[in-house]
């Protein structure tokens, strides 16, 4: 059962921290069952990360006003592996991250390392703070600890995923004047962050063309512009990429092979997909479990489930013993294309030769017996996943919330997400857009209070909802009656300073 309250968002006087305490009048942070970290007795991984855990989820209780207060005036050792664990576990609660980043820069013992850096510069980015980003940027060169080739990738990769390539194209040129050296692998990464957001004609143009003379541009780069051309479709101009590496006396590795196989898969052209396999076999490539693995996958898309399974089968006789990679695209072949049961049993072959399964493999299996309806074996499987020290992440949780409450089992949806919390995964936007959805299916009013107490919370985790999302609980909770609660979270909307429309309370 849903046990939030209203005032705040969560009864934060109920709500614990497991194993932190605020201790008054300094409201210091202890950890009473765990040790701090000394430099003679450094923190073991597990305990790191439950500090890890107990600290965000303070950040993300704690008023920013006393923040900086409760984090100097701790027991807990701060240390560059600690504060990235926090940032990482803080990834979607972008702001709450970087008032943690921010509070600690002015810690007494504690200064922040050039991958702390990163990691709040890449926050920021993905916020489009941009402001931010270079503010940041330029502590880093202050500090003489960076930028380093590693922080423009980071802020060219955000740019790009904002819809401003030119922008990210601008970032790798300025690296010098911000004291960062160019080489190869510079050169090598703008072009994989622009081939892989599917802008390869103005990495190979703007980019390729002009500058690979100057890095001397490697088997690796051709290879990120032959995938470039195959992420759109266009293997024709792939194969030219192929021949151009010959023709400057480069040679092709299988890397460059299995590129242009899955191209061929990607763009539907299964009948040139085999003939190539069949020339690599001709030509005596090496072919490797990749190869194989993209066979499998390929066939398996287009429903070709017999060639898919012959070729999975084929693969120890040629002497190249299949991946755990190779079972999870066998088992989302099994699960797309023809039933979850005989995906259950190739993951239970595949447990019985020793194979370790991994993150994709239950969130792929999970998914497909959500599906298929067969919520119990799904949440039987999320069980299973932590006696293979496979944690379910966020993706695995918004699948089983959202497919209960697809099914119209909202009570489940909501023990599932209330679990959540409780094993330490935090909700991203996507679960607080999936539950508080839910909340509409049955339009009773404690449904939609429950929707409004969802919405606060999200909004003190440092999530901006959508004007859509803003406009159906405040609709919804006028509704039902409940006009006070409606007038709370208007408030609160003024102060994230988008007001959509105006409502009369």
């Amino acid at each position: 059962m849903f046990h939030r309250n209203i005032n705040g968002g969560v009864n934060k006087a109920k709500k614990k921290i497991v194993f932190l305490h605020l201790c008054s009048p300094k409201r210091c942070l202890s950890l009473s069952c765990r040790d701090f970290t000394t430099e003679s007795e450094p923190q073991s991984s597990s305990a790191l990360d439950a500090t890890a855990v107990d600290i965000a989820n303070l950040v993300l209780e704690s008023d920013p006003k006393i923040l900086r207060g409760i984090l100097h005036g701790s027991q807990v050792q701060f240390t560059p592996e600690l504060v990235n664990k926090v940032l990482k576990r803080l990834w979607f609660h972008g702001p709450k991250a970087l008032q943690f980043f921010k509070q600690l820069e002015y810690h007494p013992s504690y200064a922040h390392s050039s991958s702390s850096f990163d990691h709040a510069i890449d926050i920021a980015g993905r916020m489009r703070d941009y402001k931010s980003v270079w503010a940041l940027v330029a502590r880093m060169r202050a500090r003489r600890i960076g930028p380093s080739s590693k922080t423009f990738a980071i802020i060219a990769e955000r740019f790009v995923g904002a819809g401003k390539p030119d922008r990210a194209i601008k970032v790798f040129l300025s690296m010098r004047e911000h004291g960062c050296h160019q080489d190869l692998h510079s050169f090598n990464t703008i072009l994989d962050i622009l081939c892989k957001s599917k802008r390869v004609e103005m990495a190979y143009n703007h980019l390729f063309k002009v500058l690979r003379g100057k890095f001397k541009a490697d088997v690796v780069s051709y290879n990120i512009i032959a995938n470039g051309w195959c992420l759109i479709k266009r293997t024709p101009k792939a194969l030219e990429i192929l021949k151009e590496m010959v023709d400057r006396g480069l040679t092709p590795t299988i890397t460059t092979y299995n590129i242009v196989l899955k191209g061929y898969f990607r763009a539907g052209q299964i009948k040139e997909a085999w003939e190539f396999f069949l020339q690599m076999k001709e030509r005596e490539v090496e072919i490797d479990v990749v190869t194989y693995t993209t066979m499998v996958h390929g066939f398996g898309v287009v429903g070709e489930i017999k060639r898919a399974r012959k070729v999975f089968d084929e693969m120890i006789g040629e002497g190249v013993l299949p991946s755990t990679a190779t079972y999870n695209a066998m088992i989302q072949v099994l699960c797309k294309k023809d039933s979850v049961e005989n995906a259950v049993m190739l993951f239970e072959d595949m447990m019985n030769r020793g194979y370790v399964p991994n993150l994709t493999t239950y969130n792929v299996l999970i998914r497909g017996l959500c599906h298929a309806g067969n919520m119990d074996k799904a949440t039987e499987f999320m069980e299973r996943m932590k006696t293979d020290g496979c944690e379910p992440n966020v993706q695995t949780y918004n699948v089983v919330i959202r497919y209960f409450c697809d099914a119209g089992d909202i009570e489940k949806g909501l023990s599932v997400f209330e679990k959540m919390g409780h094993m330490g995964c935090l909700p991203n936007l996507d679960t607080y857009n999936v539950v508080i959805s839910a909340m509409f299916v049955r339009k009773e009013s404690k449904d939609l209070v429950v929707a409004g107490k969802l919405l606060v919370e999200m909004i003190d985790k440092g999530f901006l909802p959508r004007k859509f999302t803003f406009n159906r609980v405040l609709n919804g909770l006028l509704l039902t009656g409940n006009q006070a609660f409606a007038n709370e979270i208007l408030r609160m909307q003024s102060q994230c300073g988008r007001l959509p429309r105006k409502f009369k309370l």
